[in-house]
This record gives structure tokens, sequence and C-alpha cells, in this order.
């Protein structure tokens, strides 16, 4: 059965270890061959999610988590004001190429017949860039949609151009999706729908730290309200855009940065329910979902 329709998006959040809960929605999709998307768009974690999902790598995902989570190396308190940050991108780049080998080839299938984006932030404007990840630069465009300040190296260099995370400027990227031509879109979240943020204290360091930065300050004041008006356009889209929100009815175990294999195998649970659930409404039935 060919699911797919004109203009369907899948839109996945980041949030680091967060993305338990994403990767296990996949991985319920990928169990009931469930892919009726023609566009994929990804922001920081949820870019990684994605990957192995279009590589078709059950599982892939979780492991990928649970590996870097039991990595003495990927955090590190004593390197958070370094350059490579308390968390250590390079070392994700380095599970998908040795540990976790994603399939590069079978994701690009995907991706050559369907555009897939990654969502980052351009340094020097502010703005968001929606980069197309090609055979040869897959894994730099996922680290540049990572990048963020003070818990990352904080940028990252990718075909001539400084990029942090996405989720500083567009971390639900509807609005552009709608602007590209989807009008129907499935957004995985790993917050709340009911989640608004208000300004934090490690928003006032930050625009403290880089006060010498107008771009980067002005970045970092505004994440919090940016946030709250990507997630108020997923709550009221335009009239002739469909939008499902799957997202955590609670706040997750697991945090952004610091998590434990059993914290990420909760939210994971949380995800693959989460997804067969959608997956029994849009066909109606759970044995189909088996079959």
């Amino acid at each position: 059965m060919n699911e797919a329709e004109k203009d369907t998006a899948l839109i996945i959040e980041g949030g680091g270890f967060k993305s338990a809960f994403t990767t296990g929605i996949l991985d319920a999709f990928q169990m009931a061959g469930y892919q009726p998307f023609n566009r994929y768009i990804g922001v920081s974690g949820g870019a990684i999610a994605l990957s192995y999902f279009l590589s078709d790598q059950y599982r892939f995902g979780l492991n990928s988590l649970l590996h870097l989570t039991r990595n003495e190396k990927f955090t590190s308190f004593s390197r958070t004001f370094s350059e490579q940050g308390f968390m250590d991108l390079d070392i994700i780049a380095a599970v998908a190429r040795e540990k976790i080998v994603f399939d590069l080839l079978s994701a690009m299938k995907e991706a050559l017949r369907h555009p897939v984006h990654f969502v980052a932030t351009d340094e020097l404007t502010g703005k968001p860039a929606y980069l197309q990840p090609t055979r040869d630069n897959w894994l730099d465009a996922i680290i540049a949609s990572s990048a963020l300040p003070f818990f990352t190296k904080g940028r990252h260099e990718f075909e001539g151009r400084a990029y942090i995370d996405g989720g500083c400027s567009d971390p639900i990227p509807l609005k552009w999706a709608y602007e590209q031509g989807v009008r129907k879109a499935l957004v995985l979240r790993t917050w709340p729908e009911t989640m608004r943020f208000t300004r934090s204290w490690s928003d006032v360091f930050g625009g403290y730290y880089y006060r010498a930065d107008p771009i980067m300050k002005r970045v970092v004041d505004e994440g919090y309200a940016i946030y709250n008006a990507c997630a108020d356009y997923a709550d009221l889209p335009p009239k002739d855009l469909k939008v499902t929100q799957l997202s955590p009815h609670h706040l997750l175990e697991t945090g952004t940065y610091i998590n434990t294999p059993e914290t990420i195998m909760h939210d994971y649970g949380k995800g693959l329910d989460a997804g067969l659930a959608h997956i029994a409404e849009q066909r109606g039935s759970v044995v189909e979902i088996l079959r």
C-alpha cells in the first residue's frame, strides 16, 4: 500500500538524549513499514535519529544513544569552556563511522528520491540554514546542526561557513516546510506540546558571554522566544496545512545531556508506544501494523 501523499513532511525536533523518544517512534515506523513521507527535516539530535531511519537501520539510533551514554569521553565537565565543549561531537561522527555504523548508501537512496534537510544556524547572520546532506558531507551536516554553544564545541565548519545548532534559530521548522510547499506534516517532538519557555539563567549567562558579538548575543537572548513562536505555529498552523504532532505527555526521563541506559530505554519504550498508536490510528488496525 502506497501511503505517501503529495507534499507530506516528517519533521523531527532536536533534544540531545531526549531523542530516545523519537528513536522509539521511528523504530515503530520501521517495524510497520510506515513511511508516507516525501520530505524530511531534522534538527540537531533529530537529524541523527532521522539518518538512521532513512538508512532503514532498526534500533541503530537507540544503540548509538546507549553507546554514547556509556562512553566516558563523550561528556566531561572539565571541557565545558574548552574548544571541544562539554559534549564531544566528533565522537558522534566516529561512532557512526566505526561502531554503530551508519549505512550512508541506503540513506542516500531515499535522499535522492525525497529531499532531506538538516537545520543549522548561520553563525554570521544568526538565521536558520537548511543544509541538504550529500554522500560526501552527510555526517558533517549532522554535526553542523548539533553544535550547541557552551555544551559542545559551539560551531562547526560546513562548506566554508560556520554553523551552530539549528535549534537556536528554527527548532521546529514547520513554517519553512510550509513555504516549500508542504501541506501535511508529522512533527516528532521531544518536549510536551504545551511546553513553553521563559528566559533562564543560562540565557542570561549566554547573553553576557557573547556580549561582544551582537549576532550571537541576539541568538542566545531570543532563543526561548523563538522556540515558543515555533511551538505556537505548530498548534495554530495555516488552514491549508494539516499538522499532526507526536510528543511525550509529560517531561521525559532523559535529559538533554546526561543520562543512564535505564532512562534512555524508558523513553525509547514510550516512543515505541506513541509510534504504534499513531500507525494504528492512520491504518485503523493494530493487526495490520504487525503483518
